[in-house]
């Protein structure tokens, strides 16, 4: 599996090559992640990626789909996946190509989880707090897991802060069975 993963990093390096060289960069990551989500949805996704139907009826199927959503060098790249039987690695190819223009602007990508769904101004918050804390532009992926019972949890790269009722609860238990209360 690490081997299609590389695959799919390079196609994203050469991906971006070409969109900074073509100074389209945002345009690409905007096609990319349009086209990411059309092929995520399981009926196309199974469709395109169907190696019992020809491959011109996949790559006419393809150019039907994303001919007005796409600009013709993303289409191309599209079709160069397709051929490679890759398709369905194109999610992963538009996170790896929006990695890379992260890379580019200095924007640090910060996952936040919460006990339940978060507010604007909760969100603006945290990205905030967190472009102090790095010192730098963040981009903030929030995921809402339950079982964290309140709080919050957000990993920035290697880093882990922690303010969940869910460890709170656990070090106060841990506290109270080694005796340290």
């Amino acid at each position: 599996m690490a081997r299609r993963e590389t695959a799919i990093r390079r196609y994203a390096e050469a991906a971006f090559q070409v969109a900074t060289r073509d100074k389209a960069v945002e345009q690409w990551r905007s096609e990319l992640e349009t086209a990411a989500a059309i092929v995520a949805e399981p009926k196309v996704g199974r469709a395109l990626a169907n190696p019992s139907t020809p491959l011109e009826e996949r790559t006419a199927t393809a150019r039907a789909t994303f001919a007005r959503v796409v600009s013709p060098p993303v289409l191309n790249l599209i079709d160069l996946l397709l051929r490679r039987g890759r398709i369905e690695q194109l999610p992963h190819l538009a996170d790896e190509f929006r990695q890379l223009d992260n890379l580019r602007q200095g924007i640090t990508l910060a996952t936040a989880t919460s006990a339940s769904p978060l507010g604007p101004d909760e969100i603006r918050a945290i990205t905030e707090r967190m472009e102090q804390y790095t010192g730098g532009r963040i981009e903030l992926d929030l995921k809402v897991d339950p079982s964290l019972l309140g709080g919050l949890v957000v990993q920035v790269g290697d880093r882990l802060i922690d303010g969940s009722v869910r460890s709170r609860l656990e070090r106060l238990r841990n506290q109270l069975v080694s005796g340290a209360l």
